[in-house]
């Protein structure tokens, strides 16, 4: 949804300003704000590759919905870590570093230029300024917190995050059972809680030096924006492919969780109805947009502004 951005004279200008090649170029911001659009045009003048940086884009089967990379977009830039990961495999940042680690090695090894790209941005830190030491997963508590939110529902879960530990619970919306229901874990077994882990750590040991680039689209283009996308997507037969993956299982998976697929997954289940469904997925995503806005509070990335957005293609991933 770059717009009516001169994608060509942005890339050219970070390019020009890209003269520590030993560290790594990445397009961030919030979904939908045409970050594929400029990673490829970026790849293109610096014979780059991408290595995707989002926890649902990850996944096979997730197509509509994800903002995958168009066929067009494939084919102008090599794209790792898209559609590579199955639905129920385990995945989480420590995984994610490995796999984007082994991507931009094999890159380099190219003598080609990595490019990141992607709105995950606990990935991204992660990636970029390495991990805190978490304790091991406890499988006694994970299922006690399943039980909670099968019979109270996640919001109370989610509550129960707040309560004990509100930065967090401020970062992670109710409907994410993975990360509050971990961030909950972290507390019992340590009493301490996450948002403490990630204070102490500081992440201090830092794996990259990095150069951020993202696209600003103002408010009220940036929800028209949005509607038009997820109209297209559920035009083209989004429900029809959560259903899909419902029906083979995958229902319970963390990408039909996210944002989006929450929704749609809530009208199949019968608590939205049809009207309701694209007013609820462009509500969720606005409030994810400006989650996505406060992570990057600390960053330094060079903005570039647009008025106006373009359609986007089907995925080709």
């Amino acid at each position: 949804m770059s717009g009516d951005l001169d994608l060509t004279a942005a890339a050219a200008e970070l390019v020009a300003s890209y003269t520590d090649r030993t560290g790594l170029l990445a397009v961030v911001g919030p979904t939908g704000t045409g970050k594929t659009a400029l990673a490829c045009e970026l790849a293109h003048q610096l014979d780059g590759e991408i290595v995707s940086v989002d926890s649902v884009q990850i996944y096979r089967g997730v197509d509509l919905g994800s903002g995958k990379p168009s066929v067009g977009e494939l084919a102008r830039a090599p794209h790792h870590l898209v559609s590579c990961v199955d639905l129920d495999a385990p995945m989480d940042a420590g995984l994610f570093v490995a796999m984007a680690d082994e991507a931009i090695a094999q890159i380099r090894a190219r003598g080609r230029v990595p490019i990141l790209c992607g709105g995950t941005f606990l990935w991204m830190k992660a990636l970029v300024d390495g991990l805190a030491e978490m304790p091991a997963a406890n499988e006694e508590l994970r299922a006690e917190y399943a039980r909670i939110a099968e019979l109270e529902g996640r919001a109370a879960l989610h509550a129960r995050l707040a309560a004990v530990d509100p930065i967090s619970a401020t970062k992670l919306a109710p409907n994410d059972f993975v990360r509050v229901s971990r961030a909950l874990e972290v507390y019992a077994v340590t009493g301490m809680t996450l948002s403490a882990f990630h204070e102490q750590h500081g992440f201090r040991d830092k794996r990259h030096s990095v150069h951020y680039a993202g696209i600003v689209i103002n408010e009220p283009r940036y929800t028209e924006a949005v509607t038009a996308r997820v109209r297209s997507w559920l035009s083209a037969g989004w429900v029809d492919e959560v259903q899909t993956l419902r029906d083979a299982g995958f229902g319970a998976s963390r990408a039909l969780q996210s944002v989006g697929f929450a929704q749609v997954s809530a009208f199949l289940d019968g608590a939205l109805s049809r009207d309701e469904l694209e007013g609820a997925i462009v509500r969720a995503t606005r409030v994810f947009a400006r989650r996505q806005r406060t992570w990057l509070n600390s960053a330094t990335v060079r903005w570039f502004g647009t008025r106006s957005t373009p359609k986007r293609s089907k995925p080709g991933a």
